[in-house]
């Protein structure tokens, strides 16, 4: 079987061990881009069953959602799966020659497949490598191997998803839900100022991380990763196109209706997220998922204190997410810069992104 440098990518003979460019020690290379991972006799797994070494020249079929145990591209060996949705399968990886750790998201073969989004994605994945920013998982690469499965690696980051937390307590304090949409919204500026919009924020793709100091802080996840879902019989009944982007508890109405988007849009969603956080409830009412999406078209949001009975929220904080969540685009805030000091201001400066801080974000 042919070697492979996993930090230069040179290929190799079967004899040859380390590579002479740089030192490192090479990786057998099957051609289909995915090679199973060598364990020495002592292993502890070493009594487990491997796949067999595909011949140079074959293309063995490779099981998208069960790729614990190979080596990705002969650089990213894979771990475990940690997750997965209707277009992809998110796997904990580390670099076999840093060891670092990383999640990597592998797209199914149905949108690996889609020739346009495919050319989005590459395009959004760009931009979402300039995303450095503390409060986003940024991108750091998007490969393709050989057979054309398609993979995008991130940084792995460890912590409490948002939803978890908001269903263990029902709701946050003020001070707390604050701060965390203040470092959402500080990570959002930056990406909207490189024309990224995340259109599918929701409590899942919030993770809350704890810093050595035991103080936490919010980190956006999946940003750039644009998601194409087809519309089922009661959407399609909601769009013109049929085919929709985010997740439709907490899409704006523009995307419920398939128009163009800006970031105004991650602004409705983000207004959303501030009113569950606060409450425990979306402020919409529905018996069918249809129903709650009609109501986000033509109703107005039930008021914060009806959904929390006895918590007697400042009047100004439920202007600012009536403001936010508004129907027409031009009447919501232009940026996340201003929903957030606006918030924050109608909280009397609650959370630790009170004061003058949340704007010295702003201005990095």
């Amino acid at each position: 079987m042919s070697q492979r440098c996993p930090a230069c990518g040179t290929m190799y003979g079967d004899d040859a061990k380390f590579c002479p460019k740089d030192g490192t020690r090479l990786m057998p290379f099957a051609s289909a881009g995915v090679t199973p991972i060598v364990e020495s006799p002592s292993s502890p797994r070493s009594t487990s069953a491997r796949a067999p070494t595909p011949e140079l020249g074959q293309r063995p079929v490779i099981n998208h959602a069960n790729m614990a145990g190979q080596v990705l591209d002969g650089r990213y060996a894979i771990v475990k799966k940690v997750g997965e949705g209707g277009m992809s399968y998110v796997y904990l990886a580390h670099d076999v020659s840093t060891n670092e750790r990383y999640a990597i998201k592998i797209l199914s073969p149905a949108l690996s497949k889609d020739e346009n989004a495919m050319a989005r994605l590459r395009r959004e994945a760009a931009l979402g490598i300039r995303l450095a920013h503390p409060n986003v998982c940024h991108i750091v690469r998007m490969g393709e191997t050989e057979d054309g499965l398609v993979y995008v690696v991130m940084p792995f980051v460890e912590g409490e998803i948002l939803a978890d937390r908001n269903n263990k307590t029902g709701f946050l304090p003020l001070p707390m839900v604050v701060q965390f949409i203040s470092e959402i919204a500080s990570g959002l500026h930056i990406a909207h100022e490189l024309k990224i919009i995340h259109r599918d924020l929701k409590p899942e793709n919030i993770m809350i991380c704890k810093r050595a100091d035991g103080t936490e802080y919010a980190v956006v996840m999946d940003f750039g990763l644009a998601k194409e879902r087809k519309a089922g019989g009661e959407l399609e009944k909601l769009t013109a196109t049929g085919i929709i982007l985010g997740t439709p508890e907490f899409m704006s109405p523009e995307q419920l209706r398939g128009k163009p988007l800006d970031p105004r849009t991650d602004i409705y969603s983000l207004s959303l997220m501030t009113y569950e956080m606060l409450t425990g409830k979306l402020p919409f009412e529905g018996r069918t998922q249809q129903e709650m999406m009609i109501a986000r078209l033509r109703n107005e949001p039930i008021p914060l204190r009806q959904r929390r009975p006895g918590m007697d929220f400042p009047e100004a904080v439920e202007k600012v997410l009536l403001k936010g969540m508004a129907r027409a685009v031009d009447d919501r805030y232009a940026t996340t810069v201003e929903f957030a000091e606006a918030l924050r201001a109608a909280a009397g400066g609650s959370g630790s992104a009170g004061g003058g801080m949340l704007g010295r974000l702003f201005s990095k």
